[in-house]
């Protein structure tokens, strides 16, 4: 307990009468990169807003190191937020931007510049202190707005999609910046995406979210290797999703085969579902395969092919492999045990479903 320094109990929100949080149990550890993981309209911004101060829960506990603070205003909370847009002050430059809180609080020239020094520093700006902003790539106004954030000393910072509007290339050196500062500033990150990549490469602990509800918890490992449902497995990475049965403990049944897993604790010929990575798949001869396939297509990827085939019921399956094959050729797949995932069945909508629901609904509020 005395490493929690943020709680949600029971957190719900709604706005006209929609549920955006629905009873949201979470703590958050003290120097822990949490990120908060889902689709569009999930509610992890929302979230985010709660702990920061600008949204009030319509019910629920929110504690910081145990003390209920509900209603303390932002500016008196031990956290700073960086958003997706980085409202740098225009008229001020790089050293007028990042000071800007500490003239607030009316701290003193000489602490002033030795602070702002060791923030650009740290996030590599030194020799910046009098650019204007429209001078600075979007990268370094990143780092600006993290600078200013983090200058303050806050115990806890909050990053709502802060990378968002940043190329690829810029985005992954960012990724690890990010991770690199806040291992050494030793404060708790929490970071809000709908980017798997992001989360699996910075966090220390996922949150994954839908619908307003929590789907689970776990390590960057545990979320990709052990998804709780099949919206998770759907959300991160790619997945073969199939329905089976798990016909006793160590044994599912799924495409018309009978496959030993490394599951137990379900009831017999259980309905469940199945996830199996496409990195998992062994492409073999056919008279080594548990299934038997025709290839329908291949595309490269860059560092792996991607290869879709079919199987004599038509049943779709993607395959990641360095070995190209031929467009039409017979093969067999083959599945060790810990290849295969066995879920229970869920009535959640997977991730790409609720995306497309996301997408028509925004269409037509547009309208």
């Amino acid at each position: 307990m005395a490493d929690r320094i943020i709680e949600l109990k029971n957190i719900r929100k709604s706005f006209d009468g929609e549920t955006v949080l629905d009873g949201i149990d979470l703590y958050i550890r003290r120097r822990e990169f949490l990120t908060l993981l889902g689709p569009s309209g999930c509610g992890k911004t929302t979230m985010l807003r709660i702990i920061a101060g600008f949204e009030t829960a319509d019910s629920g506990d929110l504690l910081f190191e145990g003390q209920r603070i509900n209603d303390v205003p932002p500016y008196k909370r031990r956290v700073n937020t960086v958003f997706q847009r980085y409202s740098l002050f225009p008229h001020m430059n790089v050293f007028d931007n990042v000071a800007f809180g500490l003239n607030i609080k009316k701290m003193g020239k000489a602490e002033i510049a030795r602070r702002v020094a060791a923030m650009l520093e740290m996030v590599g700006l030194a020799g910046y202190e009098k650019r204007q902003p429209e001078s600075l790539s979007g990268g370094q106004q990143q780092r600006v707005a993290i600078a200013r954030a983090l200058v303050n000393e806050p115990e806890v910072l909050l990053l709502d999609e802060p990378l968002a509007a940043l190329d690829l290339k810029m985005r992954k050196e960012m990724q690890l910046e990010l991770k690199r500062m806040q291992q050494q500033l030793g404060i708790t990150f929490i970071f809000v995406t709908h980017d798997q990549e992001e989360a699996l490469t910075m966090s220390d602990t996922i949150v994954v979210m839908s619908r307003g509800q929590i789907q689970q918890i776990g390590t960057p490992v545990d979320i990709y290797n052990e998804p709780a449902n099949a919206f998770v497995a759907d959300f991160i990475g790619e997945s073969n999703l199939l329905e089976g049965v798990m016909e006793k403990d160590y044994l599912c049944r799924f495409a018309g085969y009978s496959f030993p897993c490394l599951d137990k604790g379900f009831m017999k010929n259980e309905e469940v579902e199945i996830v199996v990575r496409p990195e998992d798949v062994d492409i073999v001869a056919p008279e080594k395969g548990m299934i038997v396939c025709t290839v329908r297509s291949i595309v490269f990827m860059g560092v792996h092919y991607e290869i879709m085939l079919e199987g004599a019921d038509g049943m779709l399956w993607k395959v990641h492999t360095t070995d190209p094959v031929e467009p039409g050729a017979v093969v067999g797949l083959y599945l060790d045990p810990d290849a295969i995932h066995v879920m229970k069945s869920s009535d959640e909508p997977l991730a790409s479903e609720q995306e497309e629901m996301a997408a028509l609904e925004e269409e037509e509020d547009e309208g």
